[in-house]
């Protein structure tokens, strides 16, 4: 997407970010600003398991916080106000404000998740905190980086999620259904101006270099993956199956231990008050005929978009099941 034109190839989603954080320290080292080296994101997130991906997940949930002491210091905002449709709240929006300005002269960039925020907790929030935060950094002289992996490609019913709030970032970080999910691949995209700024410096390209960045194999599959998406009108798709998501969980609400029940696109979420007991929340969904990925405190889906709606229907059952004995 405009104006991200310059795009660099590695082999999955936490490489994807480590060369979008990468970039940003290299682009400020290059303008002779080595102290703006740290970056912000909000709490609840999830951006891989490599260490500058580690570093700005949730410092307190998950297996990450085993790392602490280990791990680059990073500055940490509150989580985002829960909803799609909640809009943005004004005492959230001054606190994400003042942090920045708070850290300017030492962040590089703000990196989040847009719109939904995936392994961390399925949580979604209002697109317009992307906004918010495309106005703090370029008021602060911050990069902004969108972590896409899991959003990208119509998952969230736009094709990107920052489309969602109609704005974009400096550096963008895709994978996942770039290949649907038949080869490993993904992409960091950046503007001409980190690009640029890369440049300027020693040495003048982008220090990093993996064995497999756009090897031809998995770039012919992530064509083949592309070309498909656009044939077969993804958006229609997204909205029949988040449609059918909506009804067929509904359900759910109605289960002892269950706190939230939302959909958004192709992405339907159970939220447990407790978590989920693993084991027997897998056996369920399999009786189900389903094979699901229970986590924390939710039992989720995110349907391939040619999914039918007798599989989507089996899917939701699959879910209930899995919520009712995890």
């Amino acid at each position: 997407p405009d104006p991200l034109r310059h795009v660099f190839l590695s082999d999955s989603g936490s490489v994807a970010v480590e060369v979008a954080v990468k970039m940003c320290l290299q682009y400020w080292r290059s303008l002779g600003r080595p102290e703006k080296r740290r970056l912000l994101t909000w709490r609840g997130g999830y951006h891989g398991d490599t260490f500058q991906t580690m570093a700005v997940c949730d410092p307190d949930g998950g297996m990450h916080s085993a790392w602490t002491g280990l791990l680059p210091d990073q500055v940490f905002a509150d989580r985002p106000p829960a909803g799609f449709d909640a809009g943005v709240d004004e005492a959230y929006a001054r606190h994400l404000a003042d942090l920045v300005e708070r850290h300017a002269h030492e962040l590089a960039a703000v990196i989040v998740e847009p719109v939904v925020q995936g392994t961390g907790g399925m949580r979604f929030h209002s697109p317009g905190y992307l906004r918010l935060l495309r106005e703090i950094a370029d008021a602060h002289d911050v990069l902004l980086i969108f972590d896409e992996v899991a959003t990208g490609f119509g998952r969230t019913g736009e094709l990107f999620a920052a489309d969602h709030a109609r704005v974009s970032p400096d550096v963008m970080c895709l994978g996942k259904s770039l290949t649907g999910g038949y080869l490993s691949m993904a992409a960091t995209l950046c503007t001409a101006r980190i690009a640029d700024g890369i440049s300027r410096g020693e040495p003048p390209v982008l220090a990093h270099g993996p064995t497999f960045m756009g090897n031809p194999l998995a770039a012919a599959v992530a064509n083949a993956s592309l070309e498909l998406l656009v044939r077969n009108d993804w958006r229609t798709q997204v909205k029949r199956i988040e449609t059918r998501l909506t009804a067929a969980l509904e359900p759910a609400r109605a289960l002892p231990g269950v706190l939230d029940v939302r959909v958004l696109g192709a992405i339907g979420v159970v939220q447990l008050d407790h978590d989920v007991d693993v084991a027997a929340a897998s056996r369920a969904a399999m009786r189900a005929g389903v094979w699901l990925r229970p986590y924390r405190d939710m039992v989720y889906s995110m349907p391939p978009f040619v999914t039918g709606d007798e599989d989507l229907a089996r899917i939701a059952r699959g879910v209930l099941a899995a919520a009712e004995a995890g």
